[in-house]
């Protein structure tokens, strides 16, 4: 029969396993202390009112405490959905987790405001730092560029929805970042297909970059890549077609100065062909 000795259960357990229990008791007794101590802080905020629930968060995010304000922000959502600081918070959430670098979160957050609030004055604000939180995102252009092109999806939303917003300015400054990003992608990895002499797919590469980012700083190098590829192929029209479009749009640059001299080891000079695409997409080039 168990029973105690000097203070000591000996039975099933042993010595040991009392101590174990005498330990564990307090880890015990302390998480349900904890967990009744979520409990009431959630009762707290149920019960306040939302408008001081959306104070606190504007003052912890002041104090750069933003981990607590983004708590906040989301108790006034939660407590009080249809208040109007429940729309203000959630603005203000998807803020503070863009600044936490929660970027998930904020897109989440600033997405759902525009689909519920879409003519609201906050709605170019919420819509920017979706944009943001993609933009902070984009890697080096030897990595994956999906959050680039996600970027450029968001910021022209801006630019074309809210075209009055004062978040323009700088949705175009990124929406320019991340088309150059692309294009570096595109040259990169034309390039590397130069280097294995598979002109074709490099000479597609090199055509992508400038058709379609025409304003970026990789067209220059994409005309004298081309130059060179299509000089390779033995195709001499648009070799010169190329070092032509080229000169006409930078003439002082080394490029330019590198595809000339190129053609005239071959006995040929820049020449333009009015009926190549090359010929079509300087006018984009000269445009932009």
């Amino acid at each position: 029969m168990n029973d105690f000795r000097n203070g000591v259960f000996e039975g099933p357990l042993g010595k040991v396993g009392l101590i174990a229990l005498t330990l564990s008791a307090p880890l015990l007794l302390s998480a349900c202390a904890s967990d009744k101590k979520m409990d009431l802080a959630t009762y707290v905020e149920s019960v306040e009112p939302p408008d001081a629930l959306y104070n606190q968060g504007l003052a912890n995010l002041e104090a750069g405490r933003m981990t607590e304000a983004a708590r906040k922000f989301d108790a006034v959502d939660r407590s009080h959905p249809y208040s109007e600081q429940a729309r203000k918070a959630m603005v203000m959430g998807a803020f503070a987790n863009y600044r936490m670098g929660k970027y998930e979160e904020a897109i989440a957050a600033g997405q759902r405001y525009v689909s519920l609030y879409p003519t609201s004055d906050d709605a170019a604000y919420a819509q920017y730092i979706v944009g943001l939180s993609y933009f902070r995102q984009i890697n080096d252009i030897t990595r994956d560029q999906k959050e680039s092109r996600r970027a450029i999806e968001a910021m022209q939303e801006v630019v074309e929805r809210w075209p009055d917003s004062e978040y323009v300015d700088d949705a175009k400054a990124k929406i320019r970042f991340a088309r150059d990003q692309l294009a570096g992608k595109e040259m990169q990895v034309g390039r590397y297909y130069l280097e294995r002499r598979e002109f074709i797919a490099a000479a597609r590469r090199f055509r992508n970059v400038v058709e379609t980012y025409p304003n970026t700083n990789h067209v220059e190098e994409a005309l004298a890549r081309l130059t060179e590829t299509y000089y390779a192929m033995g195709l001499a029209s648009e070799a010169q077609t190329a070092a032509a479009v080229l000169g006409h749009n930078y003439p002082d640059s080394q490029w330019y100065k590198d595809s000339y001299a190129l053609l005239q080891s071959g006995g040929l000079q820049p020449r333009e062909n009015r009926g190549s695409w090359l010929s079509r997409a300087g006018a984009l080039i000269a445009g932009s």
